[in-house]
C-alpha cells in the first residue's frame, strides 16, 4: 500500500502499459534513423554499381575504338603495299614492252647487216672475176647473184621497217595507258589515306560512329585534339604526307631510287636479261623471220646471228647513258630503256664470208620524247614521265608517285610504326527516373538539413566518367625471322593490337583532350597506370 502523509493526497500509480508505450516509440524512431541510412547505403551501392557498370563499359567502348581505327589504318597501309606492287608492275609491263619492241627492232638490223655482208662478198666476186684473165665468168655470175642476194635483204629489211613503225604507235600508247593506271592507283592510294585521316581524326566516320550507339550509347566522339593526334600519326607513316615531330621527309631522288630499284628487281628474266629459259637468244625470234634471215632470202650457205657478245636487257635508268643490263641499285628512274648491242651477222656463200657485220637496237622513253634506233622504225614520241619526281601530294597526273614509307630508326617512336589513341567521355549517372529510382532526383542528388548544421548536399551518382587507350599499327611477317623485316609499304603484313601507354605518353593524350588533374596524375612518380 502507498505510505499516507497527512495533509498530502496519494498520487496514482503510472500503470504499466504507458511505460510500455514510451519505451517503443524511442526504439521507433531510432529504428526510423536506421532504415533512412541503410535505404542511402542501399542507394549508393546501386548508384556504385551503376557507375561501375558504366566506367566499364566506356572503357571497353575506347578499347574498341582504338583497335578499331588501328585495323582501318592497318587496312590502308596493307591496300598501299598491295597497290604499290601494282604500281610496280606497271613499270615492269613498260620495260617488257621496250625489251619487245627493241627486240623486234633487231630484226631489221640482221637484214641490213646481211646486205652489207652481201655487198661485200659482191665486191670480193668481182675481185675475183677481174684478177684472172681471162676474166672467170663464174665469179663474176657470182657478184651479181650476191648483189640480187642484197637487194633482197634490203626490201626485206624495208618491209620489216615498214612493220615496226606501224607497231610504235600503240607501243607509245601502252606506255601513256600504263602511266595513267599509275597516276589512277596513286590516286586512290591519297583518297583512301584522306578517308582513313578523317575517321581516326573525328573517330564517327568509316562505320565508327555505329560503334559508340552499339558499345556505348550518349559517349563523346574522339576528343578534337586527340583525333589531331591520330591523323599526325598515320600522316608520319607515308613519306611526303604533312608531319609534326616525325622523320623528315625524305629527299625526293630517294624516293625515286625507291620504286626504281623495285621494279628492276621485279622484272622476270625476259626483259631483264633476254633468259627465255630452254631456248637460246635470237631462236626466241620469229620462226618466220629466221627462216627468211638464214634460208630462204639467201637461198644457200650460212648465215647465222652470232649473240655471244650480246648483252640485252630493258630497265629503268637515269637516262639511256647509265643504261645497266642488270638494273642496278641506287638508280635515278628517269628513263625507260631497252637496248640490244653486241650482235653481228655471219654470212658464208659460195666462196666467201663476210666481215661479221654489226647489229644491234635501242628503244628508250623519257620527258624529251625518248629515241628509236634503227631510226627506220621509229615513228612517234615515246614520253615517260619520270618515277616520282614531284612531291606526293602535287604529283598526279605529273609524275609516277606511289606511298612510301617513312622509317624513324628509334625505338622509342616505334619505328615510324603509328599509334592510335582513343579518349571518350561519358555521364555515368542515368538522370531517368524510371529506368534508375535509386537517384532519387534527376540530379542525383540529395539535400538534407541537420539542425543547427545548417543543410548538405549528398550525391549519390558520379557526374561524368573518362577512359583512355592506345593501339599501335605494327609491321610482322609471319614466319621464322620475320620481326627481321623491317616496316615497309611493299608488303602486306601490317597489322593492329592494343599496346600499353608510356606515362609521358598518356599525360600528353589527357593534356590534349583537356583534362590536366588527370594528365599531372599520370606523370606522377610511384604511380602505376
Amino acid at each position: 500500500m502507498p505510505l499516507l502523509v497527512p495533509g498530502v493526497e496519494a498520487a496514482a500509480p503510472r500503470p504499466p502499459h504507458r511505460r510500455r508505450r514510451r519505451a517503443r516509440g524511442q526504439s521507433m524512431v531510432l529504428a526510423c534513423l536506421a532504415f533512412l541510412v541503410l535505404a542511402l547505403m542501399v542507394m549508393l551501392s546501386f548508384n556504385l554499381s551503376h557507375a561501375l557498370r558504366q566506367k566499364i563499359n566506356l572503357q571497353q567502348h575506347s578499347d574498341t575504338m582504338a583497335y578499331s581505327m588501328a585495323v582501318l589504318e592497318a587496312r590502308a597501309l596493307n591496300y598501299y603495299a598491295v597497290s604499290n606492287r601494282a604500281i610496280a608492275a606497271s613499270f615492269v609491263a613498260m620495260t617488257s614492252m621496250h625489251a619487245y619492241m627493241s627486240t623486234a627492232s633487231l630484226t631489221y638490223g640482221m637484214l641490213t647487216a646481211s646486205k652489207n655482208n652481201f655487198y661485200v662478198i659482191m665486191g670480193m666476186e668481182f675481185l675475183e672475176c677481174f684478177a684472172c684473165w681471162p676474166p672467170c665468168i663464174q665469179h663474176c655470175k657470182d657478184a651479181i647473184e650476191a648483189l640480187k642476194v642484197a637487194n633482197k635483204y634490203s626490201k626485206k629489211a624495208k618491209t620489216y621497217a615498214d612493220n615496226i613503225k606501224d607497231l610504235d604507235g600503240p607501243f607509245e600508247d601502252t606506255t601513256k595507258h600504263l602511266q595513267r593506271l599509275i597516276h589512277a592507283v596513286n590516286g586512290s592510294q591519297i583518297a583512301t589515306h584522306a578517308k582513313v585521316v578523317a575517321a581516326v581524326t573525328s573517330g564517327t566516320s568509316s562505320g565508327l560512329k555505329e560503334l559508340t550507339e552499339w558499345n556505348a550509347k550518349g559517349a563523346s566522339n574522339i576528343a578534337g585534339a586527340v583525333g589531331g593526334m591520330n591523323a599526325n600519326e598515320f600522316n608520319c607513316v607515308v613519306d611526303g604526307m604533312p608531319c609534326m615531330g616525325g622523320e623528315p621527309n625524305a629527299k625526293q631522288v630517294a624516293v625515286q631510287k625507291t620504286m626504281t630499284e623495285i621494279a628492276n628487281a621485279s622484272r622476270p628474266g625476259w626483259p631483264a636479261t633476254r633468259d627465255a629459259g630452254a631456248l637460246i637468244f635470237p631462236l626466241t625470234l620469229h620462226p618466220t623471220f629466221l627462216q627468211e634471215l638464214m634460208s630462204d632470202i639467201p637461198g644457200e650457205g650460212v648465215h647465222i646471228p652470232n649473240p655471244m657478245n650480246m648483252k640485252s636487257a630493258a630497265s629503268i635508268g637515269k637516262g639511256k647513258k647509265d643504261w645497266n643490263p642488270v638494273g642496278g641499285v641506287g638508280i635515278q628512274g628517269t628513263t625507260v630503256v631497252s637496248r640490244e648491242e653486241g650482235g653481228f651477222m655471219m654470212n658464208q656463200w659460195r666462196h666467201g664470208f663476210g666481215p661479221y657485220m654489226p647489229f644491234d637496237a635501242e628503244v628508250y622513253s623519257d620527258e624529251s620524247g625518248g629515241g628509236h634506233s634503227p631510226s627506220q622504225g621509229h615513228k612517234d614520241k615515246h614520253e615517260f614521265k619520270q618515277v616520282a619526281s614531284k612531291a606526293l601530294l602535287s604529283c598526279i597526273p605529273q609524275s609516277n608517285c606511289f606511298m612510301k614509307f617513312r622509317g624513324n630508326p628509334k625505338a622509342d617512336a616505334d619505328y615510324g610504326q603509328a599509334r592510335v589513341y582513343s579518349y571518350v567521355t561519358k555521364s555515368l549517372r542515368s538522370g531517368n527516373l524510371q529506368q534508375a529510382p535509386w537517384e532519387l532526383t534527376s540530379s542525383a542528388t540529395l539535400n538534407f538539413t541537420h539542425g543547427e548544421q545548417g543543410t548538405g548536399t549528398l550525391t549519390l551518382a558520379a557526374d561524368e566518367g573518362a577512359a583512355v587507350s592506345k593501339a599501335l599499327v605494327y609491321y610482322h611477317r609471319l614466319g621464322q625471322g620475320g620481326w627481321q623485316e623491317q616496316p615497309n609499304l611493299f608488303n602486306p603484313f601490317w597489322r593492329a593490337k592494343l599496346h600499353p601507354f608510356k606515362a609521358e605518353e598518356v599525360a600528353k593524350v589527357l593534356g590534349a583532350a583537356g583534362n590536366a588533374d588527370a594528365a599531372q596524375i599520370a606523370v606522377a612518380k610511384d604511380l602505376a597506370l
